[in-house]
């Protein structure tokens, strides 16, 4: 399983910036997303930021990590990692909901 990590730029200089979050602070080649100004979030893997999130996808990509450590040192209820998705029925996306015509 690949899990990316949600980092925030502090200082990018084109290529390259020193990104960090949850005691984790990184030097990530910037090459797929472009250069992004301190206090953006991106998502990493293995050294490169593969994507610029906004703050609540970062928020919520954080709560599902912290949420597989707590099960990890064995924790059974994760529902307060997951508040936005507790009590709600999923839904499927417009491209999927369109072939079941």
């Amino acid at each position: 399983m690949c899990i990316g990590a949600p980092l925030q730029v502090v200082a990018c200089d084109g290529t390259r910036a020193w990104c960090e979050a949850d005691g984790q602070r990184e030097l990530i080649d910037m090459l797929l997303v472009g250069e992004q100004p301190p206090g953006t979030w991106v998502l990493a893997f293995h050294g490169a930021a593969r994507q610029v999130l906004d703050a609540d996808e970062a928020a919520a990509v954080r709560a599902g990590r912290r949420a597989m450590a707590a099960v990890f040192d064995g924790a059974a209820d994760v529902d307060d990692f997951f508040a936005d998705l507790v009590g709600r029925v999923p839904t499927l996306p417009a491209h999927l909901l369109e072939d079941q015509r």
